[in-house]
């Protein structure tokens, strides 16, 4: 008796341990700039839009699917902006998910408030 008391007090410890890390965003940093590589010529020097670029947007789109993975992703955008600096054409930047025809719930922008997205 004493052995399954032990063994359900351990399973409760860990399902409480676990709770919170199965809340957190599933999308990664790296998958979202990994998405975004091919956008980053034209992102930085203009020029076309390349295929693979809008190919990435769309699949940043549907790996974002709850409000925890966009603010994620809004954050990753965020960081690789400010990674960018003065390279990245913030207006070019506004438009792409326009110009790929992908509607996302925020901007890509440095500036974005990403604790806002849904």
């Amino acid at each position: 008796m004493e052995g399954l008391l032990k063994l359900s007090t351990l399973v409760i410890v860990c399902m409480l341990v676990a709770a919170p890390m199965a809340s957190e965003a599933a999308i990664s940093c790296g998958a979202v700039t990994g998405s975004l590589g091919q956008c980053y010529n034209y992102l930085t020097r203009g020029g076309f839009i390349p295929r693979g670029c809008c190919s990435g947007v769309q699949r940043l789109k549907s790996m974002a699917r709850t409000t925890r993975d966009r603010q994620q992703a809004c954050r990753c955008i965020q960081g690789a902006a400010r990674a960018l600096g003065s390279r990245l054409n913030a207006g070019r930047a506004a438009r792409l998910p326009g110009a790929c025809r992908v509607r996302i719930s925020y901007p890509i922008s440095a500036r974005t408030n990403c604790n806002t997205v849904r």
